[in-house]
């Protein structure tokens, strides 16, 4: 319970990496002439990108970022054109958010890669030799730390197996032990008996949590920007939310082999593939897309990369808090309606 959370966050911290295919970025366009309209057209011809265009202020650009579907703003100069014509050099700004610092390389790179070729291709039909200059920086992460896109992923996964793999054996072991019916003719509601197993794993999970906080900022480096009360909370809650699916796996399941393979090696795939850590869900199907909104731990990766990744509050993780809340409740009120008072 506490070696295999703790081998796992430096593991997956130091060795896990990631390719990005496509990505959502924001361009503002603010001299809107002929050079940047060249420009935007062979970014949105790649396959790369899926491109929004409006004319923004600075002061909105880290807005854009904080919303999350956005990786990266590009950003026109005004007089990039004339810059470019009459001096032969001209500077475009790059904005990644840095919080996945792998992904916000691979879009910078495949950016300058897009306008390199442009200023290749000007340059052959041109007198001067034409010279654009990408300046980038990374939001949130202006040191480029590997890790930080690790850290969320692997709590929300290593949280999501643990604590639903402990939950699941704890009903079902009652009942192939033949403990069962002592439970059963107690004066307990079902619902203390459910409240009762949760209890012990959750204060369990918290130590967890607690350790792999600890494991993340002195060992790997990563600063926590946001509220560590907000923090703990959401952490809280998604291991009640991974606890109850443990306990509907328990209450299904008649054998602690069958509820730990369920719990083990039917959450574990879901929540790597699904959770958006290590392949950006954009680029998958749309019913993969949907498919991946079932799927609590990318719920929990997003509020995570929000608040200890970019220090936001409440307001801006509020939506993803009340999936979880329904979440849990849901999976709560289908427990215990097949929590079996009667034995078979």
């Amino acid at each position: 319970m506490f070696g295999l959370p703790l081998v796992q966050i430096i593991l997956f911290g130091f060795a896990l990496t990631s390719e990005v295919k496509n990505a959502h970025i924001f361009i503002s366009d603010n001299a809107q002439d002929v050079q940047t309209t060249q420009i935007i057209q062979k970014i949105k011809s790649s396959s790369y990108f899926s491109v929004e265009e409006a004319v923004i202020g600075n002061k909105k650009i880290e807005s854009i970022l904080r919303r999350g579907n956005t990786r990266c703003v590009l950003i026109f100069p005004p007089n990039f054109g004339n810059d470019l014509l009459h001096t032969g050099k001209a500077q475009v700004q790059i904005i990644a958010d840095g919080s996945d610092p792998n992904t916000a390389k691979t879009i910078i790179n495949y950016l300058t890669s897009i306008i390199s070729e442009y200023q290749h291709q000007v340059y052959s039909t041109a007198s001067l030799p034409f010279q654009i200059i990408p300046e980038t920086r990374m939001l949130y992460n202006e040191e480029g730390n590997g890790s930080l896109n690790y850290i969320p992923g692997v709590m929300a996964l290593i949280l999501m197996i643990v604590c639903t793999a402990l939950t699941s054996v704890s009903i079902v072991k009652e009942k192939e032990l033949g403990t069962m019916e002592v439970l059963l003719v107690s004066p307990f509601k079902p619902v203390m008996v459910l409240i009762s197993k949760a209890v012990p794993y959750l204060l369990l999970s918290l130590v967890n949590f607690t350790f792999i906080l600890l494991l993340s900022v002195f060992v790997l480096d990563v600063e926590i920007k946001g509220n560590l009360s907000l923090l703990f909370f959401e952490s809280t809650l998604f291991i009640i939310t991974c606890l109850s699916f443990g306990l509907l796996i328990s209450n299904t399941t008649n054998s602690q082999q069958t509820a730990l393979l369920l719990s083990m090696m039917g959450m574990m795939l879901p929540t790597i593939i699904f959770t958006g850590f290590l392949f950006p869900l954009e680029n998958m199907p749309l019913i993969f897309r949907l498919i991946s909104n079932l799927v609590p731990a990318k719920w929990y990766f997003t509020i995570i990369k929000c608040v200890m990744l970019k220090g936001l509050g409440f307001q801006y993780v509020w939506k993803e808090t009340l999936v979880l809340i329904g979440m849990t409740i849901f999976l709560l009120t289908v427990s215990l309606k097949n929590f079996k008072i009667r034995l078979q």
